[in-house]
């Protein structure tokens, strides 16, 4: 576990870090991408860190992967690219430079480094963990293989590197019911989301069978309470990711990963939108969005929020907090990841 006292006085000694309107002026190019939601005082507090961070990561070689639920200052102000499970997944088998910082919970920096054994891999915080990712195991796997003898297991990448191993393919929420689809056998075991399980299954022939694990951020969401907000304004829409449960997608006006989501506001641009995901999203895309109202029903993820530009700035400082996957584990986690890559690449054609 990080040590933020430590990690203060390490970064004081290097780094200008005092607030300054002088550096949040100089950086206003930035600024101007997130001024709807980040006020001018807390770009003040970013912006040194903004400014250590661009510089750092050049001479360290590095680039930084930003899952869509990064706060505003590190998906704006220093990623380099950022997009849901699937495009870092993708985009992590393109990178050049020697160094991937990945701004997201662990599960997403294991698939990254499993993905490019030879390049180091940092996680600002190693404690940024995921309600899926910890509700299943290798053997939880066996046991589901044990009962549906011959059925494929089909794993969301949010799930640890042993259980990438463990399984026949990886799916993200963006191509999980073509993943699903393509596969031979008439009954498919999902793990670990049951959620998206059901979701899929509502889209598909197959039978599904399914690990009981769900996401402490889009369980939380109910029925009931979309309902209420459309009696309060019947002309907002409602866009829901899958992770949700399947009574919550069905009074969603449309369902999809991260990037789907995003992607269907821009195309639609509704006078007013509710993302049932995330509560970062919404304020991620809504200065290029000013003509969408974002209601905004905050569930947070403790664990994408431990990422933070201060525990960024250190891990380019010190390359610590490496990520390490075992060599058995991470070539056979590695065929599950690049099947699902492959495929994807083969239906969108």
């Amino acid at each position: 576990m990080l040590d933020l006292s430590n990690m203060r006085s390490a970064l004081a000694e290097h780094y200008d870090l005092e607030p300054s309107v002088e550096k949040a002026e100089a950086t206003y190019d930035i600024y101007d991408r997130m001024d709807r939601v980040v006020t001018p005082a807390d770009w003040a507090i970013f912006a040194p860190y903004v400014i250590e961070i661009n510089k750092l990561k050049k001479e360290r070689d590095a680039v930084i992967l930003a899952h869509n639920y990064m706060t505003p200052e590190i998906y704006h102000g220093i990623a380099d690219f950022v997009g849901d499970s699937l495009q870092l997944a993708i985009k992590a088998t393109e990178v050049e430079e020697e160094v991937i910082v990945q701004c997201g919970v662990h599960f997403m920096a294991e698939t990254s480094k499993i993905l490019n054994p030879a390049k180091t891999v940092l996680i600002p915080d190693s404690a940024a963990g995921c309600s899926l990712a910890e509700s299943i195991t290798a053997e939880g796997v066996a046991q589901m293989r044990a009962k549906y003898p011959g059925a494929p297991v089909v794993s969301y990448v949010n799930t640890t590197a042993e259980v990438k191993a463990a399984s026949d393919i990886c799916c993200t929420s963006a191509n999980a019911v073509q993943i699903v689809d393509a596969m031979e056998s008439d009954t498919v075991i999902m793990t670990p989301d049951q959620y998206l399980a059901q979701n899929v299954a509502n889209q598909s022939k197959k039978k599904i069978v399914f690990w009981e694990g769900s996401c402490i951020v889009h369980e939380l969401y109910t029925a009931e309470d979309l309902r209420a907000y459309r009696e309060h304004d019947p002309d907002i829409k409602i866009i829901a990711h899958p992770e949700c449960t399947p009574d919550v997608v069905a009074e969603a006006d449309f369902t999809g990963s991260t990037s789907g989501m995003i992607q269907w506001v821009r195309d639609h641009k509704p006078a007013k939108a509710m993302l049932v995901t995330e509560c970062s999203m919404a304020s991620n895309i809504a200065d290029s969005l000013p003509e969408v109202e974002f209601a905004k029903p905050c569930n947070i993820c403790p664990y994408m929020k431990k990422i933070t530009l201060e525990k960024v700035l250190y891990a380019l400082h010190t390359m610590t907090e490496e990520v390490v996957v075992a060599p058995e584990v991470a070539d056979k986690a590695r065929l599950a990841v690049e099947r699902m890559i492959d495929l994807s690449r083969s239906l969108a054609r």
